[in-house]
């Protein structure tokens, strides 16, 4: 039995940043984001004092997970740091080769990339900028502003995510605020993707 997908009208409510109707939503707090820190004995800090703040936060619409449908949504990343590092999304692979792109609404903040090879980009987004990620890429985005960063995504239904490997080896650059200044430094976790 194959399944059939109606036709649909999706609205993306940018006063309240959802997308409505959404098929999933979910808040990541630093206590889920910790072990995608650099430096995590600074969340383990935050968290020893009884907090857990919300980094971001994301609406989803999937109509399925088959070849040939799209899923988007929105992000919201929220201002701060954890230390010296800026909030960011976990970051991740895709399991097959996907592309996915980023459009920015609100705020201002970064989209760095690193390929399995160890090649890392960055794209800095702003309010009507897209970045584009290429499929073999690894993605997280990151709030370097000081309001909410939030953008409009959308991937290939059957793209799957891998933030395993992202948790395990890290990426190679981290973003972190020095002298109220954004610098792009090496993560000192760092593991290259062939060991």
């Amino acid at each position: 039995m194959s399944e059939t997908i109606e036709p649909r009208k999706i609205v993306i409510d940018l006063k309240k940043l959802i997308v409505e109707p959404y098929t999933r939503k979910k808040e990541v707090k630093l206590s889920e984001l910790k072990d995608y820190c650099a430096y995590p004995e600074d969340a383990e800090k935050i968290l020893a004092k009884g907090e857990d703040p919300v980094i971001y936060e994301y609406y989803e619409y999937t109509p399925t997970e088959k070849p040939g449908n799209i899923n988007f949504g929105l992000t919201i990343i929220y201002p701060g740091k954890i230390g010296k590092e800026y909030y960011m999304t976990k970051g991740h692979f895709h399991e097959k080769d996907a592309a996915e792109f980023y459009f920015c609404l609100k705020g201002k903040g970064l989209l760095l990339m690193q390929n399995k090879l160890g090649e890392v980009a960055t794209i800095e987004l702003e309010p009507g900028s897209l970045g584009y990620v290429p499929p073999g890429w690894g993605h997280r985005t990151i709030n370097t502003g000081r309001g909410k960063f939030v953008f409009f995504f959308a991937y290939p239904s059957d793209a799957g995510h891998d933030y395993m490997l992202v948790k395990e080896k890290g990426f190679a650059k981290i973003v972190i605020e020095e002298a109220k200044t954004v610098k792009i430094i090496d993560n000192p976790r760092y593991q290259k993707l062939s060991q």
